[in-house]
């Protein structure tokens, strides 16, 4: 049994006040044990029981994760460590990593999101999930693994790597979802067909895709090579790991988040400015549920917008739109602020390219260079070189009449990009070396 479904379908009204109460709550302990936050608030000139409405919120000062990175490792844990049974960090690529602890009534609360996530997605007790996940640090692996048995699926613990053996386990177990990164997923794709395996004779109705922004045609890329219905799932391991949001299988219109453990806010990143339902800017969560670790007006970095309008599923959630970038992915190339998943969607467009590809950023003459190596289909690759250079032409002209910046495309061989069993590495930038 799936429990708390019917708060994806309650009154705003209701919801919110609910909301309030838990907000609450969460403030009067975060105070009480966490000294980050009482300094935080004391600095601000508030208390808890200043925060009379949501709307209050935004009195609050931000949480960011360098303020998780200066309380590391347990600093911002809310209850004695004789209470955590899970911990869990971030890979720590881009600095100190992040840590993240769970009470064993966290555990329940994640493996439950993760169900309602699973569900949403197309999944049901009667599933076999193929989850390509990893597992241990990584928040991925284990939170669908818990969701997928609080549901009553059979789970396969699959994790990443090893993707020939994963094509085997396909044909031999026939897992009906497969959870991976988007990235991975074709990867898997590739390995299949390599091994003369055609997803069409598999057995999968829908994959559950997260971890690292995609655009909508690599979703049709995905689920044209995997035979599928691909959704998006969202989540950050500093919130709670995967389960945050996710897309319904029925509209695939924006992931439904489940405010009654997160209150969602999008603000102007420059100036901080709370900003109404339908404008873009970035994305802040508070955790109203959490108790090791809960996170107070946190700054997740992804750039979306919110619609709160009912969706056809039925369900009251608001929703938020794929992440398009982050803030802290951005490239500033001459002035121009570029992200990686618009130069997708322009690579996607064009035909006769494959969905693998890498920006190398560089300088000469102290000016910015951009790079866009992207791979091509074998019968392309054999073609004539002027046909070639004819498509290297047409991409960069694509990209400076979308983005308004100058690319060089440099069109490489079938795997010849790097592949990866997690975050596909999509930035190369030789300016911070």
């Amino acid at each position: 049994m799936i429990y708390d479904i019917e708060y994806e379908t309650m009154p705003r009204e209701a919801m919110e006040s609910i909301q309030l109460r838990r907000l609450q709550t969460t403030l009067q302990r975060v105070y009480a044990t966490v000294p980050f936050y009482r300094e935080k608030f004391d600095q601000a000139g508030l208390t808890p029981s200043d925060i009379q409405s949501l709307n209050d919120l935004e009195k609050i000062p931000f949480t960011y994760k360098k303020d998780l990175r200066d309380n590391y490792p347990f600093g911002m844990f809310a209850v004695p460590m004789d209470n955590v049974v899970r911990i869990h960090a971030s890979s720590g690529t881009t600095g100190q990593p992040t840590v993240v602890g769970y009470t064993a009534r966290d555990i329940d609360t994640w493996a439950n999101l993760m169900a309602r996530s699973l569900a949403a997605g197309g999944a049901s007790r009667g599933d076999i999930i193929h989850n390509a996940y990893g597992y241990g640090l990584f928040t991925g692996g284990l939170g669908v693994h818990y969701g997928a048995e609080k549901m009553g699926a059979s789970v396969i613990p699959v994790s990443g790597g090893n993707s020939k053996r994963q094509i085997i386990i396909m044909k031999d177990f026939g897992p009906t979802i497969i959870t991976a990164t988007p990235s991975y997923a074709l990867h898997l794709a590739e390995v299949a067909e390599e091994m003369g395996v055609s997803f069409n004779e598999l057995k999968f109705k829908f994959g559950i895709f997260g971890a690292e922004p995609w655009s909508e045609t690599m979703r049709q890329e995905i689920e044209r090579k995997l035979n599928l219905t691909a959704v998006d799932i969202y989540g950050l391991s500093e919130v709670i790991g995967p389960g945050v949001s996710i897309e319904c299988h029925e509209a695939k219109n924006g992931m439904h988040i489940f405010e009654d453990h997160f209150i969602p806010e999008i603000i102007n990143p420059e100036t901080g400015e709370v900003l109404p339902y339908g404008e873009i800017g970035e994305l802040v969560f508070t955790s109203i549920t959490k108790e090791a670790f809960p996170v107070i007006r946190y700054r997740t970095r992804d750039i979306t917008r919110l619609h709160p309008e009912v969706c056809t599923c039925g369900r009251t959630l608001v929703r938020m739109e794929k992440v398009s970038g982050r803030t802290d992915d951005m490239l500033i190339i001459r002035g121009v602020n570029v992200f990686p998943s618009q130069i997708e969607s322009v690579l996607m467009e064009t035909d006769a390219v494959e969905p693998h590809y890498q920006l190398v950023i560089g300088r000469k003459e102290n000016l910015d260079t951009l790079t866009v190596m992207v791979e091509v289909g074998e019968n392309i690759f054999s073609d004539e070189v002027k046909g070639l250079q004819k498509l290297e032409k047409k991409i960069s002209h694509n990209i400076k009449e979308f983005l308004g910046v100058s690319a060089k495309v440099q069109l490489v061989e079938p795997k010849t990009i790097a592949r990866s069993q997690g975050k596909a590495v999509r930035v190369i930038d030789n300016r911070k070396i």
